[in-house]
């Protein structure tokens, strides 16, 4: 398999608009090739300049890895330039098909270097706990991904909002927390931190695991997005997007051209 020739499809749809899915070169559920292509892309983002500020987990509901017929989550890299302003602006014109999700983030304190790190390890190393919404896009047309599909896409991940104020874990209810995301005021996503593996240090702690085992392991100051709390909202032109998290914070951005 020439993975060089899809990640190059990959890159080229940022600009060009969105491909065919991948079916040609990856069977749906061939993580390791396309593992190997998220792999050869990163490298290339790295050789242009881009830096690595930490990783997004996806998958982390099981009625999505349901859906895609997969039993495990998957991760993309979070780089500098994804990052959005918590209250900024963000380009329409910078994505393809892109829609938000509320999740809970961390920011790490300390590295995270063990191929058996577990829930604990992760709250000991967690310097912080953010509100935070990820926009997703696909390079895919239409959002036809099947797991391999996503994974190839760097976890089909675009940009970040992080919110500015975030707070110690210890004393907080992640698994309880109620998320509501309000798109023009309007409610339109709820859910709760349980969503993600059952607690998002179970998806801090998966991530952290398989990274080490690839001996990529999370640093301090890495940014972990631990997966959606609720459904995906498509954005359009002009919407206003506000993710509140119960005993957690909030944070905001706005989908149009600053």
């Amino acid at each position: 398999m020439n993975y060089d020739h899809v990640a190059r499809l990959l890159r080229a749809a940022y600009e060009a608009g969105p491909i065919a899915p991948l079916r040609e070169y990856l069977a749906p559920l061939d993580a390791d090739g396309a593992y190997a292509v998220q792999a050869v892309n990163t490298r290339y983002w790295q050789a242009q300049g881009r830096r690595i500020v930490g990783r997004k987990a996806g998958l982390t509901a099981q009625a999505v890895q349901k859906q895609l017929g997969v039993d495990q989550p998957d991760f993309g890299v979070l780089f500098d330039d994804m990052r959005v302003a918590d209250g900024g602006r963000l380009d329409p014109a910078l994505c393809i098909q892109a829609k938000a999700e509320a999740e809970i983030a961390f920011v790490l304190g300390a590295d995270l270097p063990l191929v058996d790190t577990s829930p604990e390890n992760v709250a000991a190393a967690v310097a912080s706990v953010h509100a935070a919404i990820e926009i997703v896009d696909s390079r895919i047309a239409d959002w036809k991904i099947t797991f391999a599909d996503t994974v190839a896409d760097n976890g089909s991940s675009a940009f970040f909002v992080l919110a500015e104020q975030g707070l110690p874990l210890d004393g907080l209810d992640l698994e309880g927390a109620a998320m509501a995301m309000m798109v023009n005021d309007s409610v339109a996503s709820t859910g709760i931190g349980s969503a993600a593996l059952g607690n998002p240090l179970n998806a801090a702690a998966w991530l952290a695991r398989t990274l080490a085992s690839s001996r990529e392991p999370l640093k301090a100051g890495d940014v972990l997005l631990t997966g959606a709390l609720g459904p995906m909202v498509t954005l359009k032109a002009g919407d206003a997007i506000r993710a509140e998290i119960a005993g957690i914070g909030s944070c905001s951005f706005t989908y149009a051209k600053a």
